[in-house]
């Protein structure tokens, strides 16, 4: 019989349990992403965010919000879309939108290794993803 318990002890090496608060409490640092997990060609990465980031596409990738805590609006020119705690938007590639949050929010990212998280922009809040 296979426990909980035993399951988890006989995961793949490279697997870690990954606790989301225990990583968003190691920084402060806001709109920059940090890097807690690989999925394949995939990484999963949390930031913290407030106010508003920039005008930008990622042409060649979908990009996957999942709000953590807080608010997240996300500004499109078709209307805007807003996330609560527990909701996900996938932003089609291709589609010009702007994250904002009138308030400190954790949000989790699904994206392609090497996702610039200003795509095509290059800005002052451009930052390349680092481990957590």
């Amino acid at each position: 019989m296979t426990t909980p318990e035993s399951t988890h002890e006989n995961a793949h090496p490279a697997a870690a349990v990954v606790n989301i608060a225990e990583k968003l409490a190691g920084f402060t640092e806001q709109w920059a992403p940090h890097r807690i997990a690989r999925v394949n060609d995939y990484e999963v990465k949390i930031a913290k965010i407030q106010g508003e980031f920039i005008w930008h596409t990622h042409e060649d990738t979908d990009e996957l919000f999942l709000v953590v805590s807080g608010t997240l609006t996300i500004r499109l020119r078709a209307g805007d879309v807003v996330l609560n705690p527990g909701e996900i938007y996938v932003v089609p590639r291709g589609v010009e939108h702007c994250p904002q949050a009138d308030g400190e929010t954790a949000i989790l990212l699904f994206e392609p290794a090497g996702t610039t998280n200003t795509g095509g922009e290059v800005s002052d809040r451009t930052r390349e993803a680092v481990d957590a």
